[in-house]
């Protein structure tokens, strides 16, 4: 049994974790460290987590509803690898052993932190190097997504079921490559696929036992309240201050599960 006093704290986190999803992403860098602060081991603090945030992605995408007319082919092209990865991602983290996934668990939030820094760079490149060809047909309409840009939204969709830390951020880079500038948008497009990914990585590790269901259900209300604001905010306000709440908290955690403190 879990005590009154912590289910309101794991909500509150949750909230936090899925606003940032829906403004930057790395949600996780907030959800995941708070579990594992409160003594929930590593595979089911990150199952936890991930069924947990899904219902926030679900809720941030319908605040990004109006970004994504005209990008229905995208949306159905994307759900595939998304979902595909996700099923891959998800049976490799049951299979990782416990103590293993607890040595790797540091590295993963620091790589997923240095890649959330170096971002705003890797963005302004790529939109440099972004091709000089037309995105839209004549209605509007996005052009469906090309064959390389959907393997590696699977190769992204595996790390997704896998952990999922920065997950977003590979997402929007690859999206800022193919030629994509309108950051609502591509949000958009970043949540539908990451909820596709998570999607079954949530049945999966629903059915394999692991999930700490009354953590779940309280982070799953925080998240939906979260990701729902999250979106609204992030069409309105700037994203500096978000952006280095989560490098600070990133950094932190991920040096504290390195030297053992928590």
């Amino acid at each position: 049994m879990h005590s009154a006093f912590l289910l309101p704290l794991v909500a509150l986190a949750a909230a936090i974790g899925a606003a940032m999803n829906a403004v930057a992403g790395a949600g996780t860098l907030v959800t995941f460290p708070a579990l594992i602060a409160f003594g929930i081991p590593p595979i089911t603090a990150n199952a936890t987590s991930t069924v947990a945030l899904w219902p926030g992605t679900m809720t941030s995408l319908w605040g990004y509803r109006a970004e994504l007319r005209g990008a229905r082919r995208w949306a159905i092209a994307f759900a595939i690898p998304s979902l595909l990865g996700g099923v891959v991602g998800a049976f490799l983290l049951l299979g990782t052993p416990e103590r293993r996934f607890a040595q790797l668990v540091p590295w993963l939030i620091l790589g997923a932190t240095a890649l959330f820094i170096v971002k705003p760079r890797l963005m302004g490149w790529l939109r440099k190097a972004a091709p000089a060809r037309p995105l839209h047909d004549a209605d509007g309409s996005l052009h469906p997504p090309t064959l390389p840009f959907l393997f590696y939204q699977f190769v992204v969709g595996v790390y997704g079921g896998y952990f999922g830390a920065g997950a977003g951020i590979l997402m929007l880079a690859a999206l800022g490559l193919m030629g994509l500038s309108n950051i609502h948008q591509m949000n958009g497009l970043k949540n539908w696929g990451g909820g596709m990914m998570n999607l079954v990585a949530v049945i999966i590790f629903a059915a394999s036992g692991i999930v700490d269901w009354p953590v779940a259900l309280a982070m799953a209300v925080g998240a939906s309240i979260g990701g729902l604001v999250g979106s609204l905010l992030a069409q309105r306000v700037g994203q500096e201050w978000v952006r280095r709440m989560i490098v600070v908290i990133g950094l932190s955690s991920g040096l504290a599960m390195l030297t053992g403190l928590l």
